[in-house]
């Protein structure tokens, strides 16, 4: 089974090598890591070059947003399931090895926990699952998300369904994980947490956003929810 992992950068060079050397050693030389840089004039790539792996792939990002750096990314991968990844975490060591366990017994989209932190990586939520309630409820995810990507892996035959992701898309995570509850696809909840999930002020995703404009995503979600 290959994997992909898409990964998608923004002015990522003081996390992503972290990050990206805890992800590698979990892989097989088939594997392979494709970073989407939508900032591609910054450090980001210098850092990728100095890592020197032919597992990972770089490409320029269309500087579109964090939810069309993700389709390129995840456009370009070739593997059997696909992996997203964000560029500030790290992964823990039997990631990988659970993920793939319950792929092999017919997951379609797994989410997993995540242990929280700083930008130290000293733990500020052991659980993210105990804090936020995530699950795979349908009408509980529509009304506020609880998939978050850098958790998140699928089959590439999810990926050919959702993708391309709607244009009004809010969030790639949000959108992966209702249609694929929608068209009953087995969607697997991991009570364990396999990264360190860091927070530090500066993360692409997580801003806070006004209650007009989550109104708007979620009337947005419904009417592209219909369509399939």
């Amino acid at each position: 089974m290959k994997i992909s992992v898409a990964l998608a950068a923004y002015n990522g060079e003081k996390y992503i090598k972290e990050q990206i050397e805890s992800i590698l050693c979990q892989l097989s030389e088939n594997d392979e890591i494709i970073v989407s840089d939508d900032n591609p004039f910054k450090a980001t790539k210098s850092v990728i070059d100095s890592i020197a792996d032919p597992r990972i792939k770089y490409f320029a990002g269309e500087g579109k947003g964090v939810v069309r750096n993700f389709e390129n990314a995840i456009n370009r991968c070739s593997g059997d399931v696909i992996f997203l990844a964000d560029q500030d975490d790290v992964w823990m060591p039997d990631k990988v090895s659970r993920m793939l366990a319950e792929f092999e017994k017919g997951a379609d989209v797994i989410l997993h926990d995540a242990c929280v932190t700083d930008a130290e990586l000293n733990t500020t939520e052991p659980s993210y699952f105990a804090v936020h309630g995530s699950g795979a409820s349908f009408s509980k995810n529509l009304l506020r998300n609880t998939f978050v990507g850098c958790c998140m892996a699928f089959t590439k035959e999810i990926a050919s369904e959702c993708i391309p992701f709607p244009g009004d898309t809010a969030m790639h995570d949000w959108w992966i994980a209702l249609a694929s509850i929608k068209r009953g696809r087995k969607v697997v909840i991991l009570d364990k947490p396999l990264i360190l999930w860091r927070r530090h002020g500066e993360n692409v995703t997580g801003s806070a956003t006004s209650i007009k404009q989550k109104i708007r995503w979620r009337i947005n979600m419904i009417s592209s929810l219909k369509k399939i």
